[in-house]
């Protein structure tokens, strides 16, 4: 049963403790200079994509994939997992009362995820390893790398237990109750050890690769794990698109129970995944299009939602014709659905071999995204008493992101249809045809436009979180 208080449809509890204010805060931080980075080689990368500008500005060697590999695992590895942290973290807050038990696993996952931040980054910098362009968890081929990615998975692994570990001893006056994000929380981390085991599983079946990974190595590494961590990314979405709502509008703009529902659709995905391993061998050819089918959970989990939400808030309008469109946290996770469903079409037309596959998961991660930018906007910030000066800036930022990931994944997927190869650059991109070419230069033109609504996302959040709360 899920409480609908007006207090927990909105924030749930705050986060009265100063200790636990802190804690948020630091992963706050930390997620928006992993946004900050990942930005900074977007716009290297769409740079290098650019028709003829191979010509113009001799670009380093090796520099576009090794360049791919780091913009990647910060947006979609680094940054993605500081949300999850910073929900685990408001969920263990919650459900162990304002006073989450285990506090050394939040100090000690903290540290290590710093660490890892750092490694993460140093070897694209390095004349050391190779980039291997692998699905979900792209890597460069150095040690350090492995470590760096071992120690965010254990980092992550104990907020996850950290957050299960609260939920016995609960005071009974809160029943079985919790408020929407914080059971988003509870989910996000059960999928998250499934995720995290297949990894180990995964590296415990495939032994030493007695010499350097190869990228069939490494797919097969994270190929598991990898499909499993996006249950973690989407229970959090969907609790975004309803919290952050609810926040902006000061009521529920859906039943909660369509969220619960939701949340179970994908409980059930995740629970199916241990009988791949008793009906297929491990990465055969049917395990591996097991753990890829699953994509179509998330259809069943979100398009519920997203339809419930919309129909939610014409009736809404009916009763209050001035929906909060000009507060950026509502604009984000309205704007969310729409790019994520683009971005889910698209996914019928791939083959893995051109560029309409990055635009298909482009969009989808740029629907994720503008969820996670809501959260900033409407619960993370509140939470920890910053408030953002610059509405109007924050306003215009969640439509550049959104116009411009938008037309960036349009143009990869007309490049892709004219045969443009994905992972390449240059004259590799066999950009031979007008459409090709126009494809990539509407990538090229939409990725900058949504590396400046990135940069000024992390402005605004960082200067908020630069002021002292009583400066707000």
């Amino acid at each position: 049963m899920v409480q609908t208080s007006p207090l927990m449809d909105r924030l749930g509890p705050a986060l009265d403790d100063f200790t636990v204010r802190k804690g948020l805060y630091q992963w706050i931080m930390l997620g928006i200079s992993a946004i900050a980075i990942a930005g900074a080689f977007a716009l290297l990368l769409a740079f290098s994509r650019v028709p003829g500008i191979q010509d113009i500005f001799p670009w380093p060697l090796d520099f576009f994939k090794k360049g791919l590999v780091v913009h990647v695992v910060f947006s979609f590895v680094v940054f993605f997992l500081s949300v999850f942290a910073a929900v685990a973290h408001i969920a263990a807050a919650r459900l162990g009362n304002g006073q989450p038990k285990f506090p050394t696993f939040g100090y000690a996952a903290f540290r290590l995820t710093v660490v890892a931040f750092v490694f993460l980054f140093v070897p694209a910098w390095m004349n050391k390893g190779e980039p291997m362009l692998n699905n979900y968890v792209p890597v460069i081929t150095d040690p350090l790398y492995y470590m760096a990615l071992l120690a965010l998975g254990v980092a992550m692994a104990l907020l996850a237990l950290r957050v299960l570990l609260n939920i016995p001893g609960r005071p009974k006056e809160h029943g079985l109750g919790m408020d929407i994000l914080t059971l988003s929380g509870v989910a996000a981390s059960v999928f998250y050890l499934f995720s995290f085991a297949y990894v180990l599983l995964a590296w415990n079946q495939l032994g030493s690769p007695g010499g350097a990974p190869d990228h069939q190595y490494n797919e097969e590494l994270f190929w598991a794990g990898g499909h499993v961590l996006q249950f973690v990314n989407v229970a959090i979405v969907i609790a975004a698109w309803w919290a952050v709502g609810a926040a902006a509008l000061g009521r529920a703009p859906f039943s909660p129970m369509i969220v619960v529902a939701c949340m179970g659709v994908l409980g059930l995905g995740v629970a199916i995944t241990p009988a791949f391993y008793v009906m297929w061998e491990s990465f055969s050819a049917g395990w591996l299009m097991a753990f890829s089918d699953l994509q179509y959970v998330f259809a069943f989990a979100t398009l519920p939602v997203a339809m419930v939400a919309y129909k939610g808030l014409g009736a809404i309008k009916r009763e209050r014709p001035d929906l909060p469109f000009r507060d950026p946290g509502f604009l984000a996770v309205t704007l969310s659905p729409i790019v994520f469903g683009i971005g889910g079409v698209m996914g019928l037309f791939v083959d893995g071999q051109d560029t309409r596959t990055p635009g298909h998961y482009h969009a989808m991660i740029a629907g994720v995204t503008l969820a996670f930018i809501g959260l900033y906007f409407n619960i993370f910030m509140p939470l920890i008493r910053r408030k953002i000066a610059h509405r109007k800036l924050a306003f215009a930022t969640v439509w550049m992101f959104f116009l411009g990931q938008g037309i960036a994944a349009i143009g990869l997927f007309i490049a892709g249809g004219h045969g443009t190869a994905r992972k390449v650059a240059g004259a590799e991109q066999g950009l031979t045809s007008l459409g090709a070419k126009i494809g990539m230069g509407l990538n090229g033109a939409g990725g900058l436009l949504a590396v400046i609504g990135g940069a000024f996302f992390v402005w605004i959040i960082a200067s908020a979180l630069l002021k002292n709360p009583e400066q707000n």
